[in-house]
């Protein structure tokens, strides 16, 4: 039997790629990964909230933080920075992770809209992991991570085009995982509940204003469907993918995880 205690959560000399890293649970994620020993660079498109945070995160146990500024929208770019750090240094983490598509019925969603959530969450995903996953081979260690959202066990209103990008990303998370675990890399996906976010705070303002009720009104709504009846800080968020990429969780592979307080109501 293994003791709480006795299991090994330190990332010591592992490197971390955590997308979407400047805010929010990318924001988290990478404190928690850095609170573990680990190296961790920041991709996101603002240099100044990268290098504040870069910055601040922990490097009591030697670690070395560094950034990329990148959009997801530029794979040309991506591809070309991400190359470049490869060969300076192997990755051993990856985090996948950005921001959510726009609001809104499905009835009204437009093809580009499709079109640009599929490229920013997963054909993104897809690149970086076709392109990091040979250095996890070669290093004998690798975890991808995605962040993706509840809706992959059950659709949330009015997040059509977000319902249907986020769908995929779990199908092709999973059949990764079937690939990569022969050679000991783990893939698998977070599922956020109702998290303390901006990406929250404009989805209340917008799903209140279509209700003509105030956010607050709102807000009270969304709790009262929550077991736990509060929403989560995205440090828990951080908590957990942070341990999915440890060497305890080794035998945890292609599975999505629901990190929400207990509302999704499927098993």
């Amino acid at each position: 039997m293994v003791n709480f205690y006795d299991m090994n959560t330190d990332l010591t000399s592992k490197n971390a790629l955590v997308c979407g890293g400047s805010r929010g649970i990318g924001k988290a994620i990478a404190i928690e990964l850095a609170n573990l020993a680990c190296n961790i660079t920041l991709v996101a498109r603002s240099a100044e909230m990268l290098s504040e945070l870069s910055e601040t995160l922990d490097r009591s146990r030697g670690q070395n933080h560094d950034f990329l500024v990148s959009d997801f929208s530029n794979s040309a770019d991506l591809t070309k920075k991400i190359r470049g750090l490869s060969i300076s240094k192997p990755i051993h983490i990856l985090i996948n992770n950005t921001g959510g598509p726009p609001s809104g019925p499905i009835l009204n969603a437009k093809p580009e809209e499709f079109q640009t959530a599929f490229h920013n969450h997963l054909i993104v995903n897809h690149l970086l992991t076709t392109l990091l996953s040979p250095g996890m081979i070669r290093e004998g260690y690798g975890r991808i991570v995605n962040v993706v959202s509840t809706s992959v066990k059950e659709p949330i209103p009015g997040l059509g085009v977000s319902n249907t990008t986020r769908a995929a990303v779990a199908g092709w998370a999973k059949t990764m995982a079937g690939e990569l675990g022969i050679h000991g890399i783990t893939v698998n996906n977070i599922l956020p509940g109702f998290t303390r976010t901006e990406r929250l705070e404009s989805l209340i303002e917008s799903w209140a204003g279509a209700r003509g009720i105030t956010p607050s009104e709102m807000e009270e709504e969304l709790k009262k469907i929550i077991p736990l009846g509060r929403f989560a800080d995205p440090s828990e968020l951080g908590a957990v993918a942070a341990f999915l990429c440890t060497p305890a969780a080794a035998y945890i592979n292609g599975v999505s995880l629901a990190v929400d307080g207990g509302r999704t109501k499927s098993i």
